[in-house]
């Protein structure tokens, strides 16, 4: 059962690319997730492509590295709860259209997740790297 909203709320964290981040970084934005009245299963989907967002960042921005910079703020207001992701990597936009998945070797569900669970996701390129914002709307 979720919560009555309580808007205004926030989130900001500072990170490094390492994986060993992630948990804390998806208990964090589940907490804050429930506390903007988001459901059970609205939380799983913020928090699955947070994560997958994340894990992405090391990948392809930042090459496997696990000591670079990442910034997450992520903040409710008027009914939308808004994360943005901040690396410092090869500014690389994906692909608009990425290849055919092949399910027998890992990755490739990232983009698939941002694009299908949350109500907006879109990459704005930094002079020397990348935003990531994502948006979920709270169902009435």
């Amino acid at each position: 059962m979720s919560q009555r909203p309580i808007h205004g709320q926030s989130l900001r964290l500072r990170i490094t690319s390492d994986p060993a981040n992630l948990a804390p970084v998806r208990q964090q934005l589940e907490d804050l997730a429930a506390a903007c009245g988001f459901g059970e299963a609205s939380r799983g989907q913020i928090v699955l492509c947070t994560n997958e967002a994340l894990t992405n960042v090391t990948r392809h921005a930042y090459g496997g590295a696990v000591d670079q910079p990442i910034e997450i703020h992520a903040g409710f207001d008027a009914g939308v709860l808004r994360i943005t992701i901040r690396d410092w990597g090869s500014g690389r936009m994906p692909p608009e259209c990425p290849p055919p998945r092949n399910p027998l070797q890992p990755g490739g569900v990232g983009m698939v997740c941002l694009r299908e669970l949350m109500d907006s996701a879109r990459f704005e390129p930094q002079p020397d790297g990348m935003l990531l914002v994502l948006e979920k709307r709270l169902s009435a």
